[in-house]
């Protein structure tokens, strides 16, 4: 108990908690908050620019890959068209099938 006392007297609160609202602050002292605070912002929005980078190139990447394989796909369906062309030309040589024969 006398540990706990002896800090609670001998030492102050390490990075207490304010409301600069609430609290009468100096000019300086706001000024102070405000320069402190704008530091971080700019750590901060250095680090979420770079994710930002990466993320708009993955989806990037992602919309050329579909936009891609769709290209890809309807060059696929030409040769489906060709292949439909020459069974309904071998059909019309075959005749019609009816049992009238």
């Amino acid at each position: 108990m006398a540990d706990k006392q002896g800090k609670a007297a001998g030492e102050s609160e390490f990075a207490k908690r304010i409301d600069p609202n609430t609290e009468n602050l100096t000019r300086e002292q706001i000024q102070f908050i405000r320069r402190v605070e704008l530091e971080q912002w700019r750590k901060k929005g250095q680090k979420l620019r770079g994710r930002n980078v990466i993320t708009g190139l993955a989806i990037g990447a992602v919309v050329m890959g579909i936009y891609g394989y769709t290209f890809y796909s309807v060059s696929q369906e030409r040769l489906m068209d060709e292949i439909d062309e020459e069974a309904k030309a071998a059909a019309k040589y075959r005749g019609p099938r009816t049992g009238a024969n």
